[in-house]
């Protein structure tokens, strides 16, 4: 289908993309922005429509958008080269400097994405063990590929630990995926002992969507898959370098053998990372090819030249004194502010989240699980949503995480609860 230029850029976009989305957003045909530029914590659609932004590419522009020392850090490289499809200075750079910084990382592989990085990490698992199946937890997201997905979309009532191939694109996901509870240390072990034999790997976000683990819980996968001689990976592609420079590793006090990077070590450049113990990578040391225990690895642009600079700037700009203890002041003023005036309104909500993330539950039980969560009134979420989108707030309206950046301010913590308070009003249900 051809569309003539003259078109707005909302039916352009509807022509081409399915939903008029790249993925994930499902917002109404009518509502769908196309984004022009964005800087700081503002975003500007084609139509000049200016957005406050919560959602900050989906948490990966945690420095903010256009942040000048990472601008440019990539326009120097970018001068020098765009691509190798190999070892650079600046990645080897990289590589060190995330070693140094993650407690389980002693070999590392940069890749493109958060979802290659936790691909990766599971096909090393299946290689060193020689096992077949994977745990992942209910309700978790770790990327596109089949085991990523399975298990989080729920097409029928769940029977754990069966996996609901749903979404997933791959019916064998049933067979070789395992779905726990989060949160429950009791259940998580039961299964991982009944299926030890057969258990490459345990997945787990260490901060689940946006529910923290309760007390022990990660302690305690620690030590039965230790006991198994199972695969620990933590998918850090959202915690990394989000709640400490060690992200969820320092932050929680648990070391996982391995772990997947992505997201906010970019600071919006495409970047993804694995790493972990070193025996565990040599997994793919090519000297070892065709086997055993082999698995194939390679990213044609993972390590990049401009990737590679933009997240070493990222990184000097974390490291810089005050800004962890920032995040977390921010986000909890964030959470307090919008729970207030939640409870002035007169909703039974549930506000979620613990470093620079929030998220609403219209629930009047604590959300601790998947189950919980889907017990919400997720459609009177969806309605706030899109009554935030729009007046100006530009988010996911499917439910998922608001992102604070580094250049959100208190003003615009205040700006938006404004707006969300606004918007609980206009969409409340008539009595």
């Amino acid at each position: 289908m051809t569309v003539h230029p003259t078109s707005s850029w909302n039916q352009r976009a509807r022509a081409h993309f399915p939903a008029g989305s790249n993925g994930e957003y499902g917002i109404p045909d009518e509502q769908v922005p196309v984004l022009e530029r964005g800087s700081g914590s503002r975003v500007w659609d084609t139509e000049g429509n200016e957005f406050l932004d919560l959602t900050m590419a989906w948490g990966s522009t945690l420095v903010g958008h256009a942040h000048p020392q990472v601008v440019e850090a990539a326009s120097r490289a970018a001068r020098d080269g765009t691509n190798f499809a190999a070892v650079n200075r600046r990645s080897v750079e990289l590589a060190e400097r995330i070693c140094a910084l993650s407690p389980c990382a002693e070999r590392i592989r940069l890749v493109a994405s958060g979802t290659e990085a936790t691909m990766l990490c599971l096909r090393v698992a299946h290689a060193a063990t020689g096992r077949r199946k994977v745990l992942r937890f209910e309700g978790a997201y770790h990327g596109q590929h089949p085991v990523g997905v399975a298990g989080m979309i729920h097409s029928r009532p769940t029977d754990l630990p069966t996996c609901d191939p749903a979404g997933a694109g791959a019916p064998w996901v049933e067979r070789d995926v395992l779905v726990a509870p989060f949160n429950d240390l009791a259940a998580t072990r039961q299964i991982i002992t009944d299926h030890a034999a057969d258990l490459a790997a345990v997945i787990v976000e260490p901060f689940h969507r946006c529910l923290s683990p309760a007390a022990g819980f990660l302690e305690g996968l620690r030590a039965i898959t230790h006991q198994h001689g199972i695969v620990l990976v933590f998918d850090e592609v959202v915690t990394g370098f989000r709640f400490a420079l060690g992200g969820a590793q320092e932050y929680y006090g648990v070391q996982p053998d391995l772990v997947a990077y992505g997201k906010a070590l970019g600071g919006g450049f495409p970047i993804g990372a694995y790493a972990g113990r070193a025996d565990l990578m040599e997994a793919v040391n090519e000297h070892r090819l065709p086997g055993p225990n082999y698995a194939w690895s390679a990213s044609t642009t993972g390590g990049n030249p401009i990737s590679s600079a933009a997240a070493l700037a990222t990184l000097e700009v974390f490291s810089q004194p005050g800004i962890y203890p920032g995040f977390h002041a921010a986000g909890r003023h964030l959470r307090e502010r919008m729970a207030a005036v939640a409870l002035e309104a007169g909703e039974r909500v549930q506000i979620l989240g613990d470093g620079p993330i929030a998220q609403v539950a219209f629930a009047a039980q604590p959300i601790h699980n998947q189950q919980d969560w889907l017990a919400s009134n997720r459609a009177r979420g969806r309605t706030v949503m899109l009554e935030l989108l729009r007046r100006g707030v530009f988010l996911n309206p499917m439910g998922t995480k608001l992102y604070l950046s580094l250049a959100h301010t208190p003003g615009d913590i205040e700006d938006f609860v404004t707006r969300f308070a606004a918007a609980l009003r206009a969409t409340a249900p008539v009595e």
